[in-house]
């Protein structure tokens, strides 16, 4: 009876961990910009990075392209983010998933969602794969590397990182930024380590010519064969085009309804350029380096393998924090967009079969075959409705027409935005599949094509005429103002404490960085790759120990003053 009732408690806890999952984010309730900062750092820098990054050597990319191209790329996507869905976002205080109920309707909403929902459980389930994957080498199961399980031994492995990894996208939002506040800085160290230790195994570097020339005839080689390779403008567009559901599509308003301005849509340049920039050319040293240590190619190795080549055992648990750091937030939007489709139940219950989904996804290491052809795939069929939304919320207005018009005549469905978000999708796919144009550009044509087609058929379909009378705004946020608080004054020893676990923090950071620069300078051998090994190990431990305390201190100082 007693563990009857303990277990009702707990369901009525989860119950409580409001995320606003169906009103309006309430002021009371905006973070700062350090959470988004961290949060875009530490989904971006991701356990999949280790294959893209080495992906882009496979395919014969050369060492400028990659260099400035992934330099262009990423900076297109931070102002998508910051000029297109973080602007809407702080606009409605509202998920995509509810503000599109008042667009295209209930039914439509549904459909949309389900879509919505099962590619995001299949890219966190690709994370939670290459997580795995590193998991794996102490149990002696070999790469993973066809679209199905060789391995029972892997399938148990993918649960348990899918339980943890379920267990923090059910606390919510801020607990996943402070997740990804502490991780974020050092899986950022761990990829330029590895970088630094493993470019020895390719050359000797002692400038940056040295460095220029060896990734010119190492690591980004070029086109070879008659495969052609990617060109600038391929990197260009995949790096713009690697999270389009997120930021063109607008996704990501589930989490900037949670930002004070729109402005911190320049915190996903942590994401961006420390994570996607930064990681990729790091992970395409890491893979240059495994392939040519191992003697395989790099389709053959995956990310546990290219990260324990370059650094032993913290290779691996780095490819395991990237991976949950990541998915993370992938169930938590997976979690939203499935709770559309069921409001009767709370957000943590969705989420967790969400999580369930994940991880059945996460047993097939598909990700290995096609990572950069399924991402840019994955964002095409989310973008039209991003488009749409952005006809709806800005150009409905500058023409005189009526916001919200499939919604307030009742309407199940929005038709011409289905109409537009299948149509674009399909011309953009049959292009690239015949030839016409290539995948990676294809989301170009198909956001252009989504908002012509949606303008012009809602107005033919009734958005500029007279419509029943009803609110053309989305709700207001409520406000829950916080109960006045008296501010804790902190001891002596207490601010001493609190200082010390920062300074620890970052120089156990840069004790990380001492060893890779070490065998930089003079060459690797095993006995430096141990030496490494035991001092970042260390460091590593006091890290996250002296980063937690420093974190939840620096919280509750900010709690006593608000």
């Amino acid at each position: 009876m007693a563990s009857q009732e303990g277990f009702r408690g707990v369901l009525k806890k989860l119950d409580e961990l409001n995320e606003f999952e169906r009103q309006p984010v309430g002021e009371d309730q905006l973070q700062r910009g350090l959470y988004f900062a961290a949060a875009f750092a530490g989904e971006h820098i991701a356990a999949t990075e280790f294959i893209i990054g080495a992906l882009f050597v496979s395919l014969g990319a050369n060492a400028f392209d990659v260099v400035v191209g992934l330099m262009l790329g990423n900076l297109l996507a931070v102002l998508s983010w910051t000029f297109i869905c973080a602007p809407i976002a702080i606009s409605t205080r509202l998920t995509l998933y509810w503000y599109l109920r008042r667009i295209i309707g209930p039914a439509g909403m549904v459909v949309y969602n389900l879509t919505n929902a099962v590619l995001y459980c299949a890219l966190g389930g690709a994370m939670i794969t290459v997580a795995a994957s590193a998991l794996r080498i102490p149990f002696g199961i070999p790469d993973q590397v066809k679209w199905y399980p060789e391995d029972l031994r892997f399938v148990l492995v993918v649960f348990a990182v899918g339980a943890v990894v379920v267990t923090l996208a059910v606390l919510g939002f801020k607990r996943l930024a402070q997740f990804s506040t502490v991780c974020s800085p050092w899986m950022i160290v761990m990829f330029m380590a590895g970088a630094m230790a493993s470019l020895p195994l390719l050359g000797n570097v002692g400038s940056w010519a040295d460095f220029w020339k060896i990734a010119n005839e190492q690591i980004w080689k070029g086109p070879s064969g008659s495969g052609g390779g990617i060109g600038f403008w391929h990197i260009v567009a995949f790096a713009w085009a690697c999270n389009l559901g997120m930021h063109l599509g607008l996704t990501d308003m589930a989490l900037f309804r949670f930002a004070r301005r729109s402005a911190y849509g320049l915190y996903s340049s942590t994401g961006m350029f420390l994570g996607h920039y930064l990681s990729w050319i790091c992970a395409g040293i890491m893979g240059a380096a495994a392939a040519t240590v191992l003697k395989k190619s790099l389709i053959e190795l995956d990310s546990g393998s290219v990260a324990t080549t370059a650094l032993g055992t913290l290779g691996a648990l780095t490819v395991v924090v990237a991976g949950w750091t990541t998915a993370n937030p992938m169930l938590y939007r997976s979690g939203l967009a499935f709770q559309v489709v069921s409001p009767g139940w709370p957000r943590w219950r969705v989420t967790l079969i969400a999580g369930l989904i994940t991880t059945l996804f996460a047993c097939s290491p598909f990700v290995f075959t096609k990572m950069l052809d399924f991402v840019v795939v994955y964002g095409l069929i989310l973008l039209p409705m991003g488009a749409i939304v952005v006809a709806e919320h800005w150009l409905f207005p500058l023409l005189g027409w009526n916001r919200y018009w499939a919604s307030r005549r009742g309407l199940l469905f929005n038709w011409p935005a289905m109409f537009a978000w299948i149509g674009s999708v399909a011309c953009g796919l049959t292009a690239s599949y015949l030839g016409l144009i290539h995948l990676f550009f294809v989301f170009i044509p198909v956001w252009i094509i989504a908002i012509v087609a949606y303008v012009l058929l809602a107005g033919l379909y009734g958005a500029r005429g007279e419509l029943p009378d009803g609110a053309d705004e989305h709700a207001t946020a409520s406000h829950h103002p916080a109960a006045a608080r008296v501010p804790a004054t902190p001891s002596n020893a207490e601010n001493r404490l609190y200082v010390a676990s920062g300074i620890a923090a970052t120089l156990s950071l840069v004790a990380c960085l001492v060893v890779p620069i070490w065998i930089l300078a003079s060459g690797r051998t095993e006995a430096k790759m141990s030496v490494f090994g035991v001092v970042a190990g260390l460091a590593t431990v006091v890290y996250f120990i002296s980063s937690v305390y420093w974190l939840a201190e620096n919280e509750k100082r900010r709690t006593s003053i608000s």
